[in-house]
């Protein structure tokens, strides 16, 4: 049976076809999608969704139809998730970050060891920067049974990328369901990053967040910085700088929120909108931030019972993501925002197991 899906519904972006193709590489369906992107500009396929849908093809062993820019619509074979080594380049500055996004809950489903080396952007506008999904992201997913690694070799930034991110996984059987609808504010760490840029540029960031959130009454204070140079191997081509802000919570996850340096941006006001975006969020007094919560809908989906997670606030891409992953799941969700204290999401999910 092919499962069809389109790409218009919801926020009408690639996040429909990241779950889409994630969610039917792993039940062994064929997928066909069009109106892919039809509500952005321009429409259709960019670099970064043709080198996610190809990552999620070969670690499948399939192979897909319509794969090329500007295209609107793919055919994906059927396929199983198998162990291997692969290295997936998105050729240009295209997000790692989005990639892994529709590759991890594949090759975490593999028959044995996945190691994956993925080139391309790592800090880029619009997408969870690599720093997210390594400090954020795979904490909730140990939470859940996940066993999964990622190194970040190289920064890469806008134009040419070239950044390299390497993640290794071990197979999980079955997913547990994940239960965070409360939780308290242990420490705050600031993490500010350059690379080919004078070392005041973090430290100004660095300061900036630490004074701003010592005002707003945060006690418990950690800072980090890196500021690489051309000597260093992890160095990116392009210069770039940017910040993340890690809420650590008592029951072991993490928030993230962040800002991207833009040439002609002080580093000060780079600082004071990943501080106004931590603290809009953390008013909300909720455990899960926005965009944990869209990366946690496939997962929730699959695991083995009920989830239940308090997120921030619902975007337009959760929203998305439930209503395609679970058409093509079967998983149930329930939605119900709470005003000022977030959202509510309950997801039960399909028990999906390597064997099913």
């Amino acid at each position: 049976m092919v499962k069809t899906v389109d790409g218009s519904v919801g926020e009408g972006g690639g996040q429909v076809l990241r779950y889409a193709v994630s969610t039917s590489a792993l039940l062994g369906e064929e997928l066909r999608v069009y109106n892919i992107r039809a509500k952005r500009n321009p429409r259709g396929l960019r670099p970064q969704h043709i080198a996610a849908i190809r990552a999620v093809a070969e670690t499948c062993g399939t192979s897909v139809d319509g794969l090329g820019i500007g295209s609107s619509k793919i055919f994906l074979r059927r396929g199983r998730p198998r162990a291997g080594r692969y290295l997936f380049d998105t050729g240009t500055a295209g997000s790692t970050s989005l990639v892994l996004q529709s590759l991890l809950p594949v090759i975490c489903f593999a028959d044995g060891e996945c190691v994956v080396e993925v080139r391309g952007g790592t800090n880029n506008p619009l997408a969870p920067p690599i720093d997210y999904i390594q400090r954020v992201v795979l904490p909730a997913l140990t939470k859940m049974g996940v066993r999964a690694e990622l190194e970040l070799v190289r920064r890469g930034f806008y134009p040419r990328g070239q950044g390299v991110v390497k993640v290794k996984t071990w197979p999980v059987r079955r997913l547990r369901p994940l239960v965070a609808v409360e939780a308290s504010l242990e420490e705050v760490e600031v993490f500010a990053y350059s690379c080919n840029l004078p070392d005041h540029i973090v430290a100004r960031m660095a300061n900036t967040a630490y004074e701003l959130l010592r005002k707003a009454g945060i006690r418990e204070l950690r800072v980090e910085t890196e500021a690489l140079g051309r000597a260093d191997p992890k160095n990116a081509a392009d210069p770039g700088a940017g910040i993340m802000i890690v809420a650590k919570l008592d029951n072991g996850l993490s928030m993230g929120f962040d800002a991207l340096g833009e040439k002609g941006v002080p580093a000060e006001e780079v600082a004071r909108n990943a501080v106004r975006e931590a603290l809009d969020q953390l008013a909300a007094g909720a455990p899960i931030d926005k965009h944990l919560a869209d990366q946690l809908v496939i997962w929730m989906a699959l695991a083995d019972g009920e989830s239940v997670i308090r997120a921030t606030a619902l975007t337009t891409h959760t929203s998305t993501g439930i209503a395609v992953v679970g058409e093509l799941t079967g998983a149930r969700f329930e939605v119900s925002e709470t005003g000022g204290r977030g959202a509510v999401i309950r997801c039960r999910g399909i028990g999906f197991s390597r064997e099913t």
